[in-house]
């Protein structure tokens, strides 16, 4: 489970990390990066989205939310300080296994790192 200090609960952490982050995505989920300002000693925030025109069906976004936090969980001690992370959920992850869901997320947050707009 994804520790409460890290979970993203405010709409402009969101919008930062959408509009000024890097993006990198595929069929199955798309991360927005924003790396955290010089000097920054906050905790990373990670924020997991699946939209409702993606997926319809609550259970199968709630299944989806769960299993991208449970990989992020893994993941964000890896974040450096201050950074925010959206990870959006499409149809496509549905269906996928978490092994491919945590390879597509290691891959995407690599590119987004570097600062690759894809």
């Amino acid at each position: 489970m994804l520790p409460a200090a890290h979970r993203m609960l405010r709409g402009e952490d969101f919008t930062a990390a959408v509009r000024t982050g890097a993006r990198s995505g595929s069929p199955r989920l798309v991360v927005h990066y924003r790396a955290g300002e010089t000097g920054d000693t906050s905790p990373a925030l990670v924020g997991i989205v699946v939209p409702k025109k993606q997926v319809a069906r609550a259970t199968h976004r709630n299944r989806i939310k769960r299993r991208v936090r449970a990989l992020m969980s893994e993941r964000v001690r890896h974040l450096e300080p201050g950074a925010r992370v959206v990870v959006r959920g499409l149809a496509g992850a549905d269906g996928a296994t978490s092994a491919e869901l945590g390879a597509d997320l290691d891959r995407h947050l690599a590119r987004a790192r570097q600062g690759r707009r894809r």
